[in-house]
């Protein structure tokens, strides 16, 4: 039996010409696991507010057509109806978590389900034990890390056991093992409850393999639907991006299999390694650049501790060059975001000391900094509260006393923000604002320029673009610190990393050094030639490889 139905489904938003959902059909089985892609503003979103009830109801616009849930049209269900059938995480858990406990935040939605006290103690026990919230259930949510808010907004939902569960981008905010640990959880809950599982995620690393079915959006419609194995061949020959490191690999070398995890890649190795002629071999890592001169950033001795007393940095020591590109790993609630707040003067050293160019950050103001120093906070819609994304840009030269000199037109094209200028960034999507957010910290020029988690909520063309800006950036002698929890971007573009782990640095050098040899902490790639090529982290690296491989194993074979 169909457990949804969607039948000529289209949706336009208030006030825009352009649908957003463009005539949708299809029906997602009792018990699917689907995965949902597409690039940024395609209409992933969308598509699972209307499932949820969310569209016309909550965001207004122009709606046509019907989803079906169980016989029962969605549009026409009372709420405390639709919540028992089908729940939601969205892309941002601060748009729905309400209250200020994380136990009270869980209870809430039972609460209104009018269930008994005992019963909801029962489900609270058990969805924060498998979430590992367990230890926090009486924190308060303002202090959470972002991944640890992530984790509250999903056990909300959960504790209420819902029939079909909706997921957008659940894992954007999560540390490689926390990604694993949740991912597993909801495949687990798919296939021994029978749940229904709606995923929209864009690293399809940690979840190709997963789905049962695979749809790929592209201006409001449905591009692509298939079994992982058949999409994965559909994004090789449409040239799509939405194809993981793995398949991307093999398909780039016209191989007649594509893989779909590391096990099965593996496998197609097998043959190849064999022979006596092929050794273990070395891919070649970049040579590091010499550096000269004072550091950008040189952080002596820190240590920070919030006002309840909770040491968040223990003795971190680093620097940072002209040109360097760092990225910052490390499991939720590490320190990460905080040390990057006493780098650009937002919080002060309890002990020790921070330099930025020259000046020590106790005694310089932000707005000091801000010129030499750009930070863009996890939270985009901090930075959006003016009309249009050009006036969001403009404030940021206003402000600093800044001339435009066209850097606003560059920004905007290089970052593909033109078609949106005249727009209100809030009407964007998540994407598209994250974009904005980081245009309105690049046009002011800085020397170092801190992100903390820019590429949530980006596709793999934009994390493309996004990092080629950076290498741009790191040409030009700009300094980037990068927070992320994405491997495959970090070993991609960034040049050193640094794990942190219980607010201090434990590790720090090359991402060859750092990205290979771990269980968690690697790319696919990395993984796929580990005790075969050491040193591969790149996708062009993986390609020379396999290559390499491949002609060895046949010239052993005519030879």
């Amino acid at each position: 039996m169909a457990v949804i139905k969607i039948k000529n489904l289209t949706y336009y938003y208030p006030d825009i010409q352009k649908p957003a959902l463009d005539n949708i059909n299809m029906e997602i089985l009792d018990g699917q696991f689907v995965l949902l892609a597409g690039s940024s503003g395609c209409g992933k979103s969308s598509l699972v507010r209307a499932i949820c009830g969310l569209i016309p109801g909550f965001y207004g616009g122009t709606y046509g057509g019907s989803i079906i849930i169980d016989h029962d049209e969605v549009k026409h269900m009372e709420r405390c109806e639709l919540v028992k059938n089908v729940g939601m995480v969205f892309q941002d858990p601060e748009s729905q978590l309400v209250m200020t406990c994380v136990e009270e935040e869980l209870a809430f939605g039972l609460e209104n389900m009018g269930l008994p006290n005992n019963l909801m103690k029962r489900r609270i026990m058990e969805v924060s034990s498998a979430l590992g919230l367990s230890g926090c259930l009486h924190n308060y949510i303002p202090e959470l890390s972002g991944g640890q808010k992530q984790k509250v907004a999903l056990a909300s939902v959960l504790v209420m056991q819902p029939e079909v569960l909706i997921l957008d981008e659940p894992t954007s905010q999560l540390d490689p093992v926390a990604g694993e640990e949740i991912l597993t959880l909801v495949k687990r809950l798919n296939e021994e409850n029978g749940i229904t599982v709606i995923l929209v995620e864009q690293r399809l690393e940690r979840c190709f393999h997963l789905a049962d079915r695979v749809l790929v959006m592209e201006k409001g419609c449905i591009a692509c639907d298939d079994i992982p194995q058949e999409t994965a061949r559909w994004a090789v020959r449409n040239e799509s991006s939405f194809i993981p490191p793995l398949a991307k690999l093999f398909a780039g070398v016209n191989a007649s299999s594509i893989p779909l995890t590391v096990k099965q890649g593996k496998q197609i190795l097998i043959p190849y390694t064999h022979f006596p002629e092929i050794k273990r071999k070395k891919a070649p890592g970049k040579k590091q650049r010499k550096i000269q001169g004072k550091s950008l950033v040189d952080v002596h001795n820190l240590w920070f501790s919030y006002s309840n007393g909770k040491e968040v940095l223990k003795n971190i020591n680093l620097k940072i060059n002209p040109g360097d590109f760092t990225v910052i790993m490390g499991e939720n609630a590490a320190g990460k975001s905080t040390f990057l707040k006493n780098i650009n003067g937002l919080l002060k050293p309890g002990r020790g000391q921070v330099r930025v160019s020259g000046w020590d950050t106790k005694k310089v103001s932000v707005e000091e900094l801000a010129p030499v120093c750009g930070y863009l906070s996890q939270d985009p819609n901090d930075y959006l509260f003016l009309d249009s994304v050009e006036q969001e840009l403009s404030y940021t030269l206003d402000n600093l006393g800044l001339p435009d000199d066209g850097i606003i037109d560059d920004v905007m094209n290089k970052l593909q923000l033109t078609p949106y200028a005249e727009s209100n960034p809030r009407d964007l999507s998540a994407g598209e604002r994250q974009r904005v957010a980081l245009a309105s910290i690049l046009v002011a020029k800085p020397e170092l320029l801190l992100l903390d988690e820019p590429t949530r909520g980006l596709d793999y063309q934009l994390k493309e673009e996004l990092g080629n800006i950076m290498k741009q950036l790191q040409a030009e002698g700009t300094a980037v610190i990068i927070i992320t929890h994405d491997v495959e971007f970090a070993a991609e573009y960034a040049e050193n990393i640094v794990l942190m782990a219980e607010g201090s640095i434990i590790a720090q050098g090359s991402k060859h050094e750092m990205l290979t040899g771990s269980t968690f902490y690697s790319p696919q790639l990395s993984k796929l030639f580990n005790n075969i090529i050491d040193g591969v982290v790149t996708l062009e690296q993986g390609k020379e490889a396999l290559v390499k491989l491949m002609d060895s194993g046949e010239n052993a074979v005519s030879g």
